[in-house]
């Protein structure tokens, strides 16, 4: 098909969405399939529901193994599952890699598999040429918790939405590793920011088995490329109903405000990797907050899931409507 090259990032929603219609019908053990704002795909083997992830790291390379690790898992949770095991296929650029790099990044991969209780069992590693950065790509594999499938077609209209933390994590601490050159900022700064990854963390485990043990939940979703913004539509692409969302309560992280605006960057549509979004009946939501909070986790109620197929979202008091971001703000910084 001719037409203009698509932009950096995951491809636009409207395309990927005919692209998934046209894959045909599903297998009869396809329990939760590919579709737009559903995090991973959860498989009947007889009496054995399986949860299957896969997911890329091409944005950072410093510590691009506690991203691959922790950005695979996150998913899993957010079905309900617990991760597992865990293939990892390693493509190196060639001329920059060496032994000792090597022999770093399976060191890095070792802790961020014990950090996150998942088993390395495989995968495929290999230094290759056309590329100038490390790419990492992860397979997962989950069980399911004792709570059970988490589908976001059991969301409905009058459930109310949930996030946990700040935005934007994942992107603020990336910056600070790959670009600390174009950053005035001061070097205790600059160190909590390249941090960020580990505290607060861009891991969602936590919560995610917190909201599903306090009940109520209906959907979750772990918004990443795109930003929580993205990260929200393609959630209401997933319940099938509209949203309304109140986007002066999200927070925002305290030093994205430093960061953020030397690139030009919309916090609300940058790598959000680090917060989770929770649907649930209105009367679970208080008390997820609390045991959230409980467990020394912020979290914060931002909207709704309405009846009217209509996005919205109200920034500086003023409503607008909500839509995915063409590509994430982070790429503004590798252009």
């Amino acid at each position: 098909m001719a037409g203009e090259p698509l932009p950096l990032g995951k491809l636009p929603i409207p395309l990927l969405r005919r692209f998934l219609e046209e894959v045909g019908k599903n297998h009869p053990d396809v329990v939760v399939g590919p579709g737009i704002g559903v995090d991973a795909a959860v498989i009947r083997f007889g009496e054995t529901m399986l949860v299957f992830k896969t997911d890329p790291i091409t944005f950072a390379t410093d510590d691009i193994a506690w991203y691959l690790v922790t950005v695979n898992a996150n998913d899993i949770c957010c079905m309900g599952g617990i991760p597992e095991y865990l293939l990892v296929t390693m493509l190196l650029p060639r001329g920059s890699t060496t032994e000792q790099s090597v022999h770093d990044l399976f060191v890095s991969l070792k802790r961020a598999c014990d950090a996150n209780e998942v088993t390395l069992v495989g995968g495929h590693t290999e230094v290759t040429h056309g590329i100038d950065r490390p790419i990492a790509v992860g397979f997962m594999v989950g069980s399911l918790s004792q709570h059970g499938v988490v589908r976001a077609s059991d969301a409905g209209p009058g459930d109310v939405i949930l996030m946990s933390k700040a935005v934007p994590i994942e992107a603020v601490s990336l910056l600070a590793r790959e670009f600390p050159h174009r950053l005035d900022i001061d070097e205790e700064t600059l160190a909590k920011a390249r941090n960020l990854i580990y505290d607060p963390g861009i891991s969602v485990r936590k919560e995610a088995l917190i909201a599903m043990s306090v009940g109520g939940v209906t959907a979750m979703h772990d918004p990443t490329e795109g930003g929580i913004a993205t990260g929200l539509y393609e959630l209401a692409c997933a319940t099938r109903c509209g949203i309304r969302i109140d986007g002066d309560a999200i927070p925002v992280i305290e030093h994205a405000r430093a960061i953020l605006p030397v690139f030009g960057m919309d916090p609300l549509g940058a790598l959000a990797s680090g917060t989770l979004l929770v649907c649930c009946r209105p009367e679970s939501a208080q008390r997820i907050l609390d045991a959230w909070a409980k467990a020394g986790i912020p979290g914060t109620l931002i909207g709704t899931l309405t009846a009217r197929q209509e996005h919205t979202i109200v920034r500086q008091g003023k409503q607008q409507e909500l839509t995915a971001f063409d590509a994430d703000e982070v790429t503004k910084a590798f252009s």
